[in-house]
This record gives C-alpha cells, structure tokens and sequence, in this order.
C-alpha cells in the first residue's frame, strides 16, 4: 500500500506501470485519475490539507478497502496546492487477484476520497474566490456503503 500527498504532478502512466509490475499473481489492476474541470469559468483549485493527518486518514480509508474487499495492493496519490483546470488532481489503483474487487474498492476509494478525506477545496474564478461545499450526490454515494 502506497500513499502519497504531495504538490507536484506526477506521471499517471509512470505510476500506473509502476503499480501494475510483477503483478503474476493478481488478476486486475483498476486506475482512476481525477482531473480538475475548467467548468464555469473556473481559473484554478486550490487544495489545502493537513501533513500528517491528512495521509493518515487516506492510509486508513485504503486500509478499510483492503479488509472488504480480496486486495493486494493500493495506491493512492493526491495533489494539494494551485492546480489549473486539465491537471490531474488525484489517482487511485487497486489490484486484485479478481475484477470485480479490484473495480469495487476503487470506487469505494474513489467516494470516501471525494467526500471524507480531508482537503479543503476553494475555487478561483475570474468574479473571485469561494470554499466548495460538500454535495449532496457525494454524500449520497456513502450511502452504498
């Protein structure tokens, strides 16, 4: 299990090839980038967490996907700081000897990052700045599990 907070991009294929080597004994590898949407009029997002606590809580979400579901491995990579509209914001891998593990604990990663991990998200647009709120489709999307 790898985490990993950090400023600067990265390489999404390097890191997918990376994570997807030697892996004879697994039978799927799931990857998902998240980009930031240049949406109305959006300029940049700025992330903002806390060192420590923040790798901590994504360490624990990923431990918790590894318990439910036939995991061999996870990586999870997000970005704080100034990112402009097209650069990726964040990247989850499982592996799993089987798909349908390894596509379900994404995407359990993938809605509890969203929703519970602990970035501070403010949007910078042209008529100014503004704290995102948590949404209403994030939260519902818990609810599964």
């Amino acid at each position: 299990m790898r985490i990993v907070v950090q400023e600067a991009a990265f390489d999404f294929g390097a890191e997918c090839d990376a994570f997807a080597a030697d892996r004879a004994d697994m039978g799927a590898v799931v990857t998902f980038a998240g980009v930031v949407r240049g949406d109305g009029g959006l300029d940049a997002m700025e992330i903002e967490h806390y060192p420590g606590m923040t790798e901590a809580a994504l360490a624990a979400i990923a431990e918790e996907a590894r318990t439910r579901w036939s995991l061999g491995d996870v990586l999870v990579i997000h970005r704080y700081g100034r990112l402009a509209p097209g650069e990726r914001i964040m990247m989850v891998a499982t592996a799993a000897p089987h798909r349908a593990d390894a596509f379900t604990a994404a995407e359990y990663l993938m809605d509890y990052l969203k929703s519970r991990a602990p970035f501070w998200k403010k949007e910078h647009r042209a008529d100014g700045t503004a704290w995102v709120a948590a949404r209403d489709a994030d939260e519902d999307a818990l609810s599964r599990w």
